[in-house]
């Protein structure tokens, strides 16, 4: 249930309907809005009707039931879009964040190769992966704790905060030691145990869309983060399995536009592995911008054709090159925010 109070509830009058939202037997989650302020009561073995006899209360204007399973996420509990900030970048702001990398951190002449060009082309975060979750038991599967070293190390060079992707709740203390942000990787998106220890991280998390899940499923992933009390979540469409076998997955962006209509959060767009084609990326880059999307993640490798991991679909430097420019317009005519020094 979503409590609204009148414009202008005291401090008193919020925190009385806060009490009286935890003795019904539910937590209580405050949001201050620019006019008001909700409070949401999410649980599923208080006293409903306790709840409803609130909307009697001093400063209460409406107690409403929250219409979508996932609760904190929804715009209904927080009308106005949540901002993540990342090592001083701000997700969600109205502004237009790439986050571009190689996909596995191969070595350091690598990755800090990718870091210089990225920073140059006007990145805002760098992506790598230290340890990858791979098909195949024989495939490369990351360097560890020596990729995380040279990923802080690229920071401090370049002052690009790092994104990087946690497979296990054995390594979450490690990773946020080196990562400013912690990918949920898709396979990971419904591993319950990770979600529920992520949620007790200090540090922001981008949650990947899993090849098979549902808008709604997605959604409750991110409520596991929210209702564990970490509130810096950050979405990521990265296509889904279909029928179709010309591209690695289907880039659903009318999903990401419904999840930016269904949720607060901010939601990017994964062009390469949503496509899985070099030559795709520019195009559903501009494609995302138009529609809202708050940024988009990239694969950048100096020689594709030698990357030990997705190599078939990163651009080379030149290629992130060319996107960057490809993006300018799109960018203005939609009148997005994007600062590229």
């Amino acid at each position: 249930m979503i409590i609204n109070m009148r414009e202008g509830a005291s401090e008193q009058e919020i925190q009385h309907v806060v009490d009286r939202v935890k003795e019904a037997g539910y937590q209580a989650h405050v949001t201050r809005g620019t006019e008001r302020a909700i409070v949401a009561a999410v649980g599923s073995n208080g006293r409903r009707h306790e709840l409803q006899a609130l909307a009697a209360a001093p400063g209460v204007a409406a107690v409403v039931p929250i219409a979508q399973p996932f609760k904190l996420v929804s715009r209904q509990v927080k009308p106005d879009g949540t901002v993540v900030d990342v090592g001083g970048v701000r997700i969600g702001d109205g502004s237009f964040v790439i986050i571009a990398g190689p996909c596995s951190v191969e070595s350091r002449d690598q990755l800090f190769s990718t870091a210089s060009a990225i920073k140059a082309g006007g990145a805002h975060l760098l992506r790598g992966g230290a340890y990858k979750p791979r098909t195949s038991p024989y495939e490369f599967q990351g360097l560890g704790l020596e990729a995380l070293e040279l990923l802080s190390e690229a920071r401090r060079r370049t002052g690009l905060p790092v994104v990087t992707e946690v497979m296990s709740t054995e390594d979450v203390e490690l990773i946020s030691e080196h990562a400013d942000m912690l990918q949920v990787g898709a396979r990971n998106m419904q591993n319950f145990a990770l979600l529920r220890r992520l949620a007790k991280t200090n540090r922001p998390i981008l949650l990947k869309r899993g090849p098979s899940a549902s808008v709604r499923e997605w959604l409750l992933a991110a409520e596991y983060l929210l209702a564990g009390g970490n509130q810096d979540v950050v979405l990521c469409e990265r296509g889904i399995k279909t029928f179709e076998t010309e591209t690695r997955n289907t880039l659903d962006l009318a999903s990401l536009a419904l999840v930016r209509e269904l949720s607060h959060l901010p939601v990017l767009a994964d062009p390469s592995h949503g496509t899985g084609r070099p030559t795709l990326i520019a195009p559903m880059s501009r494609a995302a911008a138009a529609l809202g999307a708050d940024g988009i993640m990239v694969e950048v490798h100096p020689c594709p054709e030698r990357a030990l991991s997705d190599g078939p679909q990163s651009l080379d430097l030149d290629g992130f090159s060319r996107l960057m420019r490809s993006l300018a317009e799109p960018l203005r005519a939609v009148a997005r925010g994007w600062d590229r020094s």
